[in-house]
């Protein structure tokens, strides 16, 4: 009888063998730990403390700003518009290539990131009438669908930017800097109206994507350029913290008076900058990695299924959440997030959260790639053609 580890390694170099020999995997394994890094992110600085009925988000960094480094490490968004831009003009280019118009290149692609989307509208429309009816407070509802939905923006600020796709594969990313930088100036240092701010809803993801754009015309090549990146957008951002008062937390923390993510701020995009630049000068380390068959079926597996890893992670949360309540309140789950103790416990949460994910995804997963089994199967085999090759490809 095979051993489980033996039926992995087998299946892992049944991949590998699929895969194009040409196909760049630094690509997939950006992507990877860019949808990871958020996930991990959000289960590690979003609580959920229970007062008496009511549910409300807390966050460590609210108690100990000093866990600030936990969001550098984890707010990855940059790098995943870095590979979004990279990937969507090398596919319209090779869209182009083969006359394919530009209405059926859009459509597949929107097809590929919204597919999913249905089945969380759906269960959380349902859910949040339930809770209505039940009698739960306003105040637990608005928490766990605005938790439940916060995806969603993601989502759409990615798809403007793919429609826009032929418009943006010349646009130089210091047009969009200037953009946000001048936002900021008037937001901060004028006084002017806080809405001004979502122009950079647009403009501070616009950066990383169309230095994806960049990367395909073969212009960040040379390390020099990922170099240029990490320095000079690290140093920027530190000037700005310690400075310019932005906060040095990358990721919003409840009740403080800015946050460098609603709307992105400049120190969020010189800090995305920095990311892009490591980014760029691990692709070879990356590379070689991905030769391993293991590693690389991993980082295949997480990419078919990317949107509803994604979509479901803040569900597996609550649900997790939810379930304990019937414990009573319980340590890292449902606790003021005020203490190391905290963070101890949370920690041991995080396989409890995977397992949820892991549930959601068996029960969704269908909804990004059209079913299992041998059709499953073999959308397997047509997720690593190369991107140049597979319009779909994200």
């Amino acid at each position: 009888m095979t051993s489980p580890a033996a039926a992995i390694r087998d299946a892992a170099r049944r991949v590998d063998a699929t895969t194009p020999v040409h196909r760049d995997r630094a690509v997939d394994a950006l992507r990877a730990a860019a949808i990871l890094g958020v996930v991990l992110g959000h289960w590690l600085v979003t609580a959920l403390v229970a007062d008496g009925r009511t549910l409300r988000t807390a966050s460590p960094l609210q108690h100990m700003p000093w866990l600030a480094p936990v969001s550098w490490a984890f707010q990855t968004l940059a790098v995943f518009f870095l590979v979004g831009g990279h990937v969507a003009t090398l596919s319209y280019g090779s869209a182009r290539a083969r006359g394919i118009p530009y209405h059926r290149w859009l459509r597949a692609r929107m097809a590929r990131l919204f597919a999913p989307v249905a089945a969380v509208l759906t269960l959380w429309t349902v859910v949040a009438v339930a809770l209505a009816l039940s009698g739960t407070e306003y105040a637990t509802l608005r928490t766990l669908v605005k938790l439940a939905l916060s995806p969603m923006w993601f989502l759409l600020v990615f798809a403007a930017l793919t429609a826009a796709t032929p418009l943006l594969t010349r646009l130089h990313p210091l047009w969009p800097l200037a953009v946000v930088l001048h936002v900021d100036l008037l937001r901060f240092g004028l006084g002017a109206p806080e809405g001004i701010g979502l122009l950079n809803v647009a403009a501070g993801w616009l950066v990383p994507y169309t230095l994806g754009a960049a990367w395909t015309r073969g212009e960040l090549e040379r390390r020099r350029s990922g170099w240029f990146l990490l320095l000079a957008g690290s140093a920027a951002t530190a000037a700005l913290v310690a400075r310019a008062g932005y906060p040095a937390s990358m990721v919003g923390v409840p009740g403080a008076g800015v946050s460098n993510l609603d709307p992105p701020t400049l120190a969020v995009v010189t800090f995305g900058l920095a990311q892009c630049g490591l980014a760029l000068l691990l692709r070879d380390r990356l590379r070689r990695a991905m030769r391993r068959p293991v590693a690389w079926a991993a980082v295949a597996l997480v990419n078919l299924w990317a949107m509803t890893v994604f979509l479901w992670h803040q569900t597996a949360l609550m649900a997790t959440t939810a379930t304990g309540l019937l414990a009573g309140p319980l340590p890292g789950l449902h606790t003021v997030p005020d203490g190391l103790g905290w963070v101890a416990a949370r920690l041991l949460w995080l396989p409890v959260f995977a397992l949820a994910l892991l549930l959601c995804w068996a029960a969704f997963r269908h909804g990004e790639r059209g079913g299992g089994g041998r059709r499953g199967r073999s959308r397997v085999v047509r997720a690593h053609r190369p991107a140049t090759e597979d319009v779909r490809h994200v």
